[in-house]
């Protein structure tokens, strides 16, 4: 361990324990400054996130909850994505609240439990991204081969699989975290010193079942998708294209600076990498401001996977009208008909238009 590190508490923590670093000999110049900037910062952009995601996530829920007996695989994961974009969104506020005033207040039990929901959410999410992907992929170019295997039983045991799989990953956290009394610094939510390879797993987890093997899928999945459907006698395969860039693009763009950020700060503990004051400084402000956006993707989520599909919004159109009595009615069913994603075969565009 560095010099520059308290081996016993590591203010890099996954979960923005933003007192609880020592810096020892290393300190940056403005690190005060820096500490102040992420207290205001990450409790305005989490509580956005919060409002944000809530009602985006909260929307699709609904509407998916309403027409349960039309769904699909396809519909089933979106409704699970939903749900743990929503498990994750709620943790939010707690976070808010422990940036804002630099100790964690909750107690032990919500400790444990908020931060081992925090990392179901966050897997479970990752995990659904990647059954979709697999779906289309299979549905697209195997067809006539996985159709027949594509039932409800099959998509609630998948479902239920990846919830255990999910809870698994995080149960160190429901395990071993929990809140303890710091000098100078209050009570904080962490790894005990005895647990401090936990820190480890974390990392591991984050970055390799987190973005190096969903993006790998995403990226091998939809390398094989886009040339079926150029090869496809369809007006919308350029649409279709643009939207699978644009979900691989998206989760890498906000994912990895994250990945990257909390990777540096491991070789920089290792002293892999030498520990500089201005480097200090850099990687910590990285990890406050990449972390922060890297949990903006829970909001793009409902635009990306439900409300480009012409299903879903036919769904949600219908519910507006319901809800709003003098909502517009020139937005006729036909208008998002035009904006389908997809044309060709039921099977293929219920993949695609959710």
């Amino acid at each position: 361990m560095s010099a520059g590190y308290n081996d016993t508490e590591d203010y890099y923590g996954y979960y923005s324990n933003y007192s609880d670093y020592d810096y020892g000999d290393y300190a940056p110049v403005n690190s005060t400054d820096v500490q102040e900037f992420s207290q205001v910062f990450l409790a305005i952009l989490y509580s956005l996130v919060f409002i944000l995601g809530f009602i985006g996530n909260g929307l699709v829920v609904y509407v998916l909850v309403k027409h349960r007996n039309q769904c699909n695989l396809t519909d089933i994961c979106l409704f699970n994505l939903a749900l743990s974009d929503l498990l994750f969104v709620f943790t939010l506020p707690f976070y808010s609240h422990y940036a804002r005033v630099g100790q964690w207040t909750f107690g032990d039990f919500m400790c444990r439990l908020i931060s081992g929901s925090y990392q179901t959410g966050f897997f479970s999410s990752i995990f659904f991204m990647v059954v979709m992907t697999l779906d289309r992929y299979m549905i697209i170019v195997h067809a006539h081969r996985v159709a027949r295997y594509r039932t409800k039983r099959a998509s609630i045991i998948l479902t239920v699989l990846v919830w255990m799989l999910s809870l698994f990953v995080s149960l160190p956290d429901f395990i071993f975290r929990k809140a303890k009394e710091q000098e100078s610094q209050g009570v904080q939510c962490d790894y005990p010193d005895e647990s401090k390879i936990w820190e480890r797993y974390d990392l591991f987890t984050t970055n390799v079942l987190g973005l190096v093997i969903p993006l790998l899928v995403m990226v091998g999945c939809y390398s094989r998708i886009i040339p079926t459907l150029v090869n496809m006698r369809t007006a919308k395969k350029h649409r279709i294209v643009k939207l699978i860039i644009c979900i691989v693009v998206a989760f890498f763009l906000l994912w990895a600076p994250y990945n990257i950020s909390l990777f540096l700060k491991f070789l920089l503990e290792k002293e892999i990498i030498l520990n500089d004051k201005v480097l200090d400084e850099n990687i910590w402000l990285s990890i406050t401001v990449t972390e922060a956006f890297a949990y903006t993707h829970c909001c793009l989520n409902p635009i990306i996977y439900a409300f480009v599909g012409e299903k879903f919004m036919r769904r949600a159109l219908q519910l507006l009208k319901k809800l709003m009595p003098g909502y517009r009615r020139d937005l006729t069913d036909s208008s998002f008909r035009r904006s389908s994603v997809m044309s060709r075969g039921s099977e293929i565009t219920s993949s695609f238009k959710l």
